[in-house]
């Protein structure tokens, strides 16, 4: 068993040399009591510990390390730290931008690059045999010719882009597990303002084009609903009145000539 590391008497009776690095690195206010002294592996090495009086810095310490050179007679100062203890107040680890970002998050001004290899897209012209990895020069020859003969996006939603819209739609607010959906008196599907998508997502879902309805300008599934359907009619319509049977309202014009 390794035996523990033996404490410099002179490095740990040096505390007026640790406080006064502790100060000039926190200042006149932040440093409070020693709080001890521990041994550090290596040779004559110690750390001193210092209250910190920092607001917002509960249970945080000044450590001090303090190097002794060998016959020398008198410490020397090696880093200055404030440390976290085990009931500190810790900022939030920190999470890259790429992986901070979340649905919904793209603003006015903000891009956003498409992922490398992303599963939710495909080649859009499928008139090649080339490999997703094929080399540089033949991918840029083939998309040449595509723009060049305007067979249309380079690139295209694949299956798995398609798949996973769709449950993300269906258990959203497009969907038809909602309070709004259960209440409607009958389905987007049924009703003249939803307008099909195109392609096969144009079989679940389509765009509402009712502008009193919350869903106007929105994907919908066919099976989503509001009180907005065109279906729904006036109990009693509005019908014209009468001409009066004696006329109270126009002027007769001959009475001032």
């Amino acid at each position: 068993m390794a035996k523990p590391p033996k404490l410099d008497a002179v490095a740990a009776e040096a505390v007026d040399l640790a406080r006064e690095a502790a100060l000039e690195e926190g200042g006149e206010h932040a440093v409070g009591e020693h709080l001890g002294v521990v041994a550090e592996e290596g040779d004559r090495i110690v750390t001193h510990m210092f209250e910190c009086l920092l607001p917002g810095y509960a249970d945080w310490r000044w450590t001090v390390t303090l190097v002794r050179a060998s016959r020398a007679k008198s410490a020397t100062v090696n880093e200055v730290v404030l440390l976290p203890q085990p009931d500190a107040l810790l900022a939030p680890e920190w999470v890259p931008w790429e992986d901070r970002i979340g649905p919904g998050d793209i603003a006015p001004g903000m891009l956003m690059a498409t992922p490398d290899n992303d599963p939710r897209l495909e080649p859009g012209f499928a008139a090649s045999d080339l490999p997703l990895d094929a080399d540089n020069d033949d991918w840029v020859q083939l998309r040449s010719t595509v723009a060049e003969l305007g067979l249309g996006r380079q690139r295209v939603l694949s299956r798995f882009g398609r798949d996973e819209a769709v449950v993300r739609w269906q258990r959203g607010e497009p969907g038809p597990n909602n309070e709004m959906s259960r209440e409607a008196p009958a389905n987007c599907g049924s009703c003249a303002y939803f307008v099909p998508l195109r392609g096969s997502l144009g079989v679940l879902f389509g765009a509402c084009t009712n502008e009193y309805s919350p869903s106007d300008g929105h994907v919908v599934s066919i099976e989503h609903g509001c009180g907005g359907h065109s279906d729904v009619v006036a109990e009693q319509r509005a019908r014209e009145l009468p001409a009066p049977a004696f006329d109270t309202i126009s002027i007769d014009e001959s009475l001032f000539d």
